[in-house]
């Protein structure tokens, strides 16, 4: 398998921020979705399974004052929310990853046809693991956070023995990391050292969504990962996680290096904006079919496309099933992003993109 797989891919790393709670998880999932959707990047959505009946030592399950334990007894899915959440991914058009702390949950990724898996930094020398992940055969990504340089030298040559794709990412352990802690040179490093495989970057700073971006992008990096969450149900996002307007800047500092920087021959090249700009014009704008009231979810029997696409008008791009009108639209109307209840319209810079195109 080629190490193809990795080239470009964003890791969106969920983690256990769906707190136990498949809703939660959905509306994550959802909201992170259309923000890759509408920035026209390649991403996986990574969740983190464990065995915790197993994972945790039974004499340890009650010990509230230790954060780890608590957060992962706390934040446990069943079976059935994990493959929920699996399957909202997929339906996202984003890829599921995970990140399997344990043999079993090596075995349920396998069991729910998880692509991609995810060696954390903390496992990279837990060889009782790593020989587990390999018999799948599966592509890994390994974060190198803490790790010795002979851990990663046999981790490479494992994985290459057995003609198994690895990535590995450039990773500083600390939650959040700031900018003088994040040792981009190690980039150039790792992409001397193995020459052969994709290097990343693992980034937990928390000041700046655009700078460390370009600059890895500059340096070779070509998958990079960020934790996200949001603040909704009354939840504080953590410092080193990041929200869908920040991840929307990461992937436009993400376009941005990629146009500074130029795209190689082994890549299709980028268009310039009135190519861009032509191509847009025929786009096709979302209108009514019918008289629709306000609080009326969309489906696909109210609306139809058709050209011209007109400024601030969602597009065939944007149209999701089950939006809410905020106000009433009339027959042959143009949907607006301002009349509908949806991210696009809660993120200004999507929002203003909207505005700038069309007619």
């Amino acid at each position: 398998m080629s190490r193809d797989v990795f080239e470009d891919l964003f890791v969106l790393e969920l983690a256990n921020n769906h707190l136990g709670n498949v809703e939660r998880g959905l509306k994550l999932i959802s909201t992170f979705a259309q923000v890759v959707r509408f920035n026209n990047v390649r991403a996986s959505i990574k969740l983190q399974f464990r065995d915790v009946d197993r994972f945790i030592h039974k004499d340890f399950r009650d010990r509230t004052d230790i954060r780890y334990i608590k957060k992962t007894i706390d934040t446990q899915l069943t079976f059935e929310g994990i493959s929920t959440l699996v399957k909202a991914i997929r339906q996202a058009n984003c890829i599921p990853m995970a990140t399997p702390f344990d043999e079993a949950s090596v075995d349920l990724c396998t069991e729910l046809g998880i692509p991609i898996l995810k060696l954390a930094s903390s496992d990279a020398n837990d060889w009782v693991l790593i020989e587990k992940i390999a018999k799948t055969k599966k592509p890994v990504i390994v974060s190198t956070g803490g790790t010795s340089q002979k851990d990663i030298d046999d981790l490479v040559t494992f994985f290459d023995n057995r003609h198994i794709p690895l990535a590995i990412n450039h990773c500083v352990s600390i939650y959040p990391a700031e900018d003088h802690e994040l040792e981009l040179n190690q980039i150039d490093y790792l992409r001397e050292r193995y020459p052969t495989h994709t290097i990343g970057y693992s980034t937990h700073e928390y000041h700046d969504w655009t700078s460390s971006m370009m600059m890895s992008y500059a340096k070779g990096a070509r998958t990079w990962e960020r934790h996200i969450d949001m603040a909704v149900d009354g939840v504080k996002v953590s410092p080193y996680c990041s929200t869908p307007e920040q991840i929307d800047t990461w992937f436009k500092a993400f376009h941005k290096a990629k146009e500074m920087c130029g795209a190689p021959g082994t890549q299709k090249r980028l268009p310039p904006q009135k190519e861009i700009a032509y191509l847009d014009a025929l786009v096709r704008g979302v209108y009514a079919v019918r008289d629709l009231p306000e609080g009326h979810p969309l489906t696909d029997e109210d609306v139809y496309l058709a050209v011209p696409l007109q400024k601030g008008q969602i597009s065939c791009r944007e149209l999701m099933r089950g939006e809410v009108l905020l106000r009433a639209i009339k027959k042959d109307e143009a949907v607006m992003i301002d009349a509908i209840d949806s991210p696009y319209s809660s993120i200004p810079s999507l929002k203003q993109l909207i505005y700038n195109r069309g007619l």
